[in-house]
C-alpha cells in the first residue's frame, strides 16, 4: 500500500533519469559491490587514461600495491579511494551525528585554531577588545562557508574535492585539489613543529623539537590510514581530553587575565595603520574557518541520503564555531597579557607558542607540564583529518594516481610533512604562518561558485543540463509531439524510478555520472571565473612576500581585502559565463 500511495502522488510529475535505466552506483556497474573494493572507470574513459590504463596497471609496481591492499583489506583499512559511497552502504543519521559532532570539537578546539588569534596582539599590534571585535566576527562569517560546503556530502557520497568537478570539470579540478594538497599538508607541517616546540618548551630544550615532530606524525599516520570510521572514533575520543585541558588553561592562567587589557597601541601605530592591520587579522581569522571549506563532505559521505540539508548546516556551524570560540578566546588572552607581562613573552620569543602555553601553565609545575602534552593531542587529530583528506586530492591528480590506493598517498603526504618539518624545525613554522593564509584565498572563490551553481542554475535552469539529465529532456520531448514509445511509458510506471526522481527534485544533481569524462561540465566558466578572482587576489592581498596596490593604501603594512575582492569578481564574471557554457555545451 505504501509503495502504491508514492505511486499515485508522483506519477503525474515525474521525470526520468538516465542512470535508472541501469544500476546507479558507479561501484556496482564494476560489479565491485562489496565494501572496501576500489577503483571506478569512466564510462568514457579520458584521454589522459585511454593510451597509458593498461601498461600502468599490469605494471610491477601496482601489481604489488594490489597485494598489499589486499591483505590489509582484511585488517579494517579503507581501499575505497575516491569512489562514491552508495546509500545502501550508509549508516544512520543519530549515529553518524554524535560522531560528526564530537570530530568538529576535536578539529576546530584545537591549538591550530588558536594559534591564529594568538597573532592579533603579538604581531598586528591590536588591543585585546580589537582582537575580539575583528577575530570573532570574521571566524562566524567562514563558519558560514564551511557549512554551506558541507551540504553536499549526504546527497553526493563524495568527497569534497569530487564534487568539485561538477563545477570545474575534469582537468580544472585539479588545479583546485593542488590548492586543497598544499594548504592541508603546509598546516600538517606547523603543527609538527608546534608539538616540537610544546615539548621543548616543557623539558626546558632537554627534548629536542625533533622528538615531537616524530610523536605527532606517527601518531597522525597511524589512524589516518584506517580510513573515515577510525578516524570518526578517534577524533570522538581526542575531543573529550583536549577540550578539558583547555578550560583547565582557562583556570590555570586566570590569575594574569587583567594584564590583558594594559596594552594599548595608540602610541605604537596611527590610525590607518591600524585599519589595514584590522583588516589583514580579519582575513587571517576568516580562514581559519573558511578552508574547512575544502574537506567538510569528507566527514559525511557515511550520512543517509535522505538527511536534511539543514541539519547538515547547523551540525556544520555551530560544530565549528563553537569549540574555534572557545580555543580563540583564550588565545586572545594568553597574547593580550604577553604584551603587558615581560616573562610570557619571554616564552613565546624563545619557544613560541608551545612557550606560551607552558606559561600558562607554569605555576602548576609538574601537573602543568603533563597538561601541556595532552594538548599535543589536540595536534594529532588535525594531522589525522589532514592526512585523511590529503590523500584524495592527490587521488584528484590524475586517472592512475587514482587506481593508487588511499593508504599509499597517506604515507607519501605523512613524508612529505615529516621532511618539510626536520627541515624548518627551527624557522620553518614562521615562514608557513605567512605563507598559508594565501591558500586560503582559493576558498572564498570556490564558495560563490558552488553557491551560484546551487542556487540559480541547478534550481531555475536544470533544464540546460542536457548531458547530465538526457532523458529528462528526451521524455520532455516524447510529450510534447506526443509520440511516447512503449518503452517510454512503462519507464514511468517504476517505483524505483518515483524515489530517485523525488530525490532529484531536491538534490539537483545526477551524482552517478561523478566519474563519466562525458557528461561532466568542461569546467570553462568555473574555470575563467577563478583566474579573474586571481586578479583580485593580486591587488587585494597583504602578505610578506607580496602587498597589493590596492591593499597599499591601507596603512604602512597594507589591509588584505584580497578574500573579498576576489570573491566580488568571480561571483560577477562566472553567471554569464556559465550560462553560455550550458547553452552551448548542455553541461
Amino acid at each position: 500500500m505504501e509503495k502504491n500511495k508514492i505511486f499515485v502522488n508522483d506519477l503525474e510529475e515525474i521525470v526520468t533519469l538516465e542512470s535508472t535505466q541501469n544500476v546507479s552506483s558507479p561501484s556496482i556497474r564494476n560489479g565491485d559491490d562489496v565494501e572496501g573494493q576500489r577503483g571506478t572507470e569512466p564510462t568514457t574513459p579520458p584521454p589522459e587514461n585511454r593510451t597509458y590504463n593498461n601498461k600502468f596497471m599490469r605494471s610491477k609496481f601496482m601489481q604489488t600495491l594490489i597485494k598489499i591492499s589486499n591483505k590489509i583489506d582484511n585488517m579494517g583499512v579503507e581501499t575505497t579511494g575516491i569512489d562514491r559511497v552508495p546509500p545502501y552502504q550508509r549508516g544512520t543519521i543519530r549515529k553518524q551525528f554524535w560522531q560528526v559532532a564530537g570530530y568538529w570539537i576535536a578539529a576546530t578546539g584545537s591549538l591550530s585554531s588558536m594559534s591564529s588569534f594568538l597573532l592579533g596582539p603579538l604581531v598586528f599590534d591590536l588591543t585585546f577588545t580589537q582582537t575580539m571585535t575583528s577575530g570573532m566576527v570574521a571566524m562566524l562569517i567562514g563558519c558560514l562557508v564551511a557549512a554551506y560546503c558541507s551540504i553536499m556530502g549526504p546527497q553526493s557520497g563524495c568527497r569534497q574535492m569530487v564534487t568539485a568537478r561538477y563545477l570545474f570539470g575534469w582537468w580544472s579540478v585539479k588545479l583546485v585539489a593542488l590548492a586543497a594538497i598544499l594548504g592541508v599538508l603546509g598546516w600538517s607541517i606547523v603543527n609538527c613543529v608546534v608539538g616540537g616546540e610544546m615539548l621543548a618548551a616543557i623539558s626546558h630544550d632537554r627534548v629536542p623539537i625533533s622528538v615531537g615532530i616524530v610523536i605527532v606524525t606517527v601518531c597522525s599516520f597511524i589512524v589516518a590510514v584506517f580510513g573515515i570510521k577510525q578516524v570518526l572514533r578517534v577524533e570522538t575520543l581526542i575531543s573529550a581530553p583536549v577540550i578539558l585541558t583547555f578550560t583547565l588553561l582557562y583556570i590555570s592562567a586566570s590569575d594574569k587575565y587583567e594584564l590583558a587589557k594594559e596594552f594599548h597601541n595608540g602610541d605604537v601605530i596611527n590610525h590607518s595603520t591600524l585599519r589595514g592591520n584590522w583588516l589583514s587579522f580579519f582575513s587571517l581569522c576568516y580562514s581559519i574557518t573558511s578552508t574547512w571549506g575544502s574537506i567538510t563532505s569528507d566527514y559525511y559521505i557515511l550520512f543517509p541520503e535522505e538527511t536534511p540539508k539543514y541539519q547538515v548546516f547547523l551540525l556544520t556551524f555551530f560544530g565549528t564555531a563553537i569549540p574555534t570560540l572557545f580555543v580563540g578566546v583564550l588565545g586572545i588572552l594568553l597574547s593580550s597579557v604577553a604584551m603587558s607581562y615581560k616573562p610570557w613573552m619571554n616564552e613565546y620569543e624563545t619557544h613560541g607558542m608551545g612557550g606560551l602555553l607552558w606559561a600558562g601553565f607554569e605555576r602548576w609545575n609538574g601537573f602543568g607540564k603533563f597538561c601541556v602534552v595532552i594538548l599535543i593531542l589536540s595536534l594529532i587529530s588535525n594531522n589525522i583529518i589532514n592526512t585523511y583528506s590529503a590523500a584524495f586530492s592527490m587521488q584528484l591528480s590524475a586517472v592512475w594516481a587514482a587506481r593508487i590506493p588511499r593508504w599509499f598517498w597517506c604515507i607519501v603526504g605523512t613524508g612529505i610533512c615529516f621532511i618539510c618539518a626536520i627541515v624548518g624545525r627551527n624557522h620553518f613554522s614562521t615562514i608557513l604562518g605567512n605563507f598559508l593564509p594565501m591558500i586560503g584565498y582559493w576558498i572564498s572563490m570556490y564558495f560563490i561558485l558552488l553557491v551560484e551553481e546551487n542556487e540559480i542554475f541547478r534550481r531555475f535552469f536544470l533544464h540546460l543540463y542536457t548531458k547530465e539529465f538526457p532523458v529528462l529532456h528526451e521524455g520532455i520531448k516524447a510529450e510534447t509531439e506526443g509520440s511516447k514509445t512503449k518503452s517510454q511509458r512503462s519507464q514511468r510506471f517504476n517505483i524505483h524510478v518515483l524515489k530517485r526522481n523525488h530525490q532529484r527534485k531536491t538534490i539537483r544533481y545526477n551524482w552517478d555520472k561523478w566519474d563519466d569524462y562525458d557528461t561532466l561540465t568542461h569546467g570553462y566558466a568555473a574555470t575563467f571565473a577563478f583566474l579573474c578572482g586571481v586578479a583580485g587576489v593580486v591587488i587585494g592581498m597583504a602578505q610578506v612576500y607580496w602587498t597589493g596596490p590596492v591593499a597599499r593604501k591601507l596603512g604602512d603594512y597594507g589591509g588584505d581585502i584580497a578574500m573579498w575582492l576576489s570573491m566580488g569578481i568571480s561571483g560577477l564574471v562566472f553567471p554569464l559565463c556559465r550560462y553560455w557554457e550550458l547553452c552551448h555545451y548542455g553541461r
